[in-house]
């Protein structure tokens, strides 16, 4: 990623696609170019979750999804709009950070169905896909939202609202730029690894993403070296994965098919996913999971890349970047992680 390119939301030729062990949930779209090769071609995808092998957020497609829009990329959409009451924030100080989401009527709407335990999930990452947070915010009242929110440094950050209106057929994926005033330089994305560490837990993804192809990725949990077989559910899940495109930020929350109790599905080592990726390009997972009371994230850049051809050419990176070492902000009683 080129530090001196102006980062915005980008409509690429994408799908992303992440599903259970089982079934895999699809979000369908055109065969782009490379992943950073334009800034204007159209693509089709949807942005949600995938709750075994079923995409939650997208049961019935929206007009903007016919319309190739994807996911995550709009502050409206069919009648919906993510509207921050401040959308400037001041680096490192916690704010209380409160928006709505207002309906075709122009009126907050109050009315949200639960999807894996939360009425609503708010992602927040910077544009260069660094210091990303998956929080939960609370109601307030009259339809406003309320969380706790800190952002590292300066720098423009995307927000994601990830949710489903009471008696909608589908969810939605809101995104909204937000500002931390100063000075900034963007940082380049890491180069791929097999392997991230957070806090004396070290996690190995196993797969490779291949342009038009179902990809298996298994990601294995360990600490101080021994495998991890007790991972405890959160938010309905042993492991959730958000995928965000490098250039556009387009944006999938994801769940690996099984849940806890269900007699079948084990508490680690191993999450597994599918992924259907038709484009080659960049991409940064982050990968959730519990462990002694306490939720960590595990980051990882994965290049999909078609046959014989070097990653860090298809995505423009230099093999030489130096990855970034995950930090975690310990979970504290606002239900909110992050780097």
């Amino acid at each position: 990623m080129n530090t001196a390119t102006k980062l915005g939301a980008y409509a690429l030729g994408l799908a992303v696609a992440f599903g259970g062990a089982i079934g895999v949930g699809r979000l369908v779209g055109p065969v782009g170019a490379s992943a950073e090769s334009t800034a204007s071609g159209e693509g089709a995808h949807n942005g949600g979750h995938t709750e075994n092998g079923k995409n939650t957020t997208g049961g019935t497609s929206t007009k903007a999804e016919a319309a190739g829009v994807p996911g995550g990329l709009q502050v409206s959409q069919d009648g919906y709009t993510l509207v921050p009451q401040t959308p400037t924030v001041t680096p490192g100080k916690r704010t209380d950070f409160r928006f709505t989401v207002t309906g075709p009527d122009g009126r907050p709407v109050t009315k949200f169905a639960t999807a894996h335990d939360k009425k609503l999930h708010f992602i927040v990452v910077r544009r260069d896909l660094g210091g990303f947070q998956h929080l939960h915010p609370v109601e307030a009242g009259k339809g406003v939202w309320s969380v706790p929110l800190t952002l590292p440094g300066a720098g423009t950050y995307r927000a994601f609202a990830d949710f489903q209106v009471e008696g909608a057929d589908g969810g939605l994926t809101l995104g909204t730029d937000l500002f931390a005033p100063g000075d900034f330089a963007a940082a380049p994305l890491p180069a791929a690894e097999r392997t991230a560490t957070v806090d004396g837990y070290t996690v190995t993804v196993k797969g490779d993403l291949t342009p038009g192809q179902t990809s298996k990725l298994t990601l294995s949990v360990r600490k101080d070296g021994k495998p991890v077989t007790d991972l405890q559910p959160y938010l309905g899940a042993y492991g959730h994965l958000v995928a965000l495109r490098g250039g556009d930020l387009a944006y999938l929350h994801v769940h690996p098919d099984g849940e806890p109790g269900d007699g079948k599905t084990k508490a680690g080592p191993d999450i597994t996913f599918y992924a259907e990726v038709p484009s080659a390009g960049s991409y940064r997972l982050y990968l959730d999971f519990q462990h002694e009371g306490v939720v960590r994230t595990a980051e990882f850049t994965a290049h999909a890349k078609t046959t014989g051809t070097p990653p860090a050419a298809e995505a423009g990176q230099p093999n030489s970047q130096e990855s970034r070492t995950p930090s975690t902000s310990h979970a504290d009683g606002d239900d909110e992680h992050g780097h």
